[in-house]
């Protein structure tokens, strides 16, 4: 294993550390408990957005803490979910008095820490409101969830939730928001190798050099299948494919698209397959009217991509087009 590490029980705590020295004009980051919040925290009058999970996924979800987006995040140990003593801290220091939404995806781990912090946060008087993020069309089950896993969606929730809460929106009129975005999209994922979890020093998973895993989840969970190595526009078509099923996309529909590597892939590449999902869609009669490609939900240093779809609407793009400055996500401003 060769990693640019001191010791791989310091990661995290390291890592956030520096990330609060590089962005302390947008984060403050809260050692014991960890966890991170805007700056400005707490806006009064407006809904907080809280979401957390194992790290090693980054930029989410500390590097979309800011104006238009969360207004904490709660960093886990490597791909492990954070702990209720960490959420209730966190969803208390950004309540300004309008309440606050949970952005919960969906592992088991995540889930019912996110529920016992919820309920004791409430029990200490601050209204709290979940969505579950279950994008992945994989899966129906795996080892880490029941039902469908919560994968690169959750960037298109978090963004349009917050600037939802950045406009003003009441916390049932966020959470609604949060919800249709959740209803509206839907994910799929391509390992091409495995990443290293540094405390655990081997690969996750072996990949033959001629192999790749279609459906791979963003903790190296097996996928659908196991399938020999093909070329960009096949990888490409087989993960949009059931994606098209899934939301039943006609001509007409329009959508945001995300390609987002897994933290391994050069852009060069992942561009060579926003082409060919723009030119899929296109041939379908469906319209692209935003786009992400770049790393934005990351597995380590996992090799691969996903491919995430949203159906929109104009509130939603009203929404996604509203300023945003966070460390990874920034327009507008």
């Amino acid at each position: 294993m060769k990693k640019l590490i001191n010791d791989p029980r310091a990661v995290v705590d390291e890592s956030v550390e520096g990330f609060g020295i590089a962005h302390a004009d947008l984060v403050t980051v809260h050692p014991n408990p960890l966890f991170i919040t805007r700056r400005d925290a707490p806006v009064q009058g407006k809904v907080g957005i809280v979401s957390g999970g194992g790290s090693g996924h980054e930029p989410l979800h500390a590097g979309f803490v800011g104006r238009g987006m969360l207004d904490a995040a709660v960093p886990g140990a490597v791909f492990t979910s954070p702990t209720p003593d960490q959420i209730i801290p966190a969803t208390s220091a950004v309540d300004g008095g309008a309440g606050v939404l949970h952005i919960v995806k969906n592992y088991t781990g995540d889930v019912l820490n996110f529920e016992t912090a919820a309920e004791m946060a409430e029990a200490d008087g601050v209204p709290v409101r979940s969505v579950l993020v279950d994008d992945d069309v994989a899966v129906e089950d795996s080892l880490y969830t029941a039902g469908r896993r919560g994968v690169g969606g959750t960037v298109f929730v978090e963004r349009i939730a917050g600037a939802a809460a950045e406009r003003g929106d009441d916390l049932d009129g966020v959470a609604g928001v949060a919800q249709r975005v959740v209803d509206g999209v839907r994910s799929m994922g391509v390992a091409l190798a495995a990443c290293t979890v540094p405390h655990a020093g081997v690969p996750s998973f072996d990949l033959a050099e001629d192999e790749i895993e279609i459906g791979i989840g963003i903790h190296g969970e097996p996928g659908r299948h196991r399938i020999a190595l093909e070329d960009a526009d096949g990888i490409t078509q087989r993960l949009l494919d059931p994606i098209v099923a899934d939301l039943r996309l006609a001509s007409g529909d329009r959508t945001l698209v995300m390609v987002n590597g897994m933290g391994g892939t050069p852009a060069s590449e992942l561009y060579i397959v926003f082409r060919k999902v723009a030119q899929l869609l296109d041939e379908l009669g469906v319209t692209i009217e935003r786009s992400l490609v770049g790393n934005y939900i990351t597995a380590l240093e996992m090799q691969g991509a996903s491919l995430t779809v949203l159906r929109v609407d104009d509130e939603m793009l009203e929404l996604w087009d509203s300023p945003v400055h966070t460390a990874a996500l920034r327009w507008g401003v």
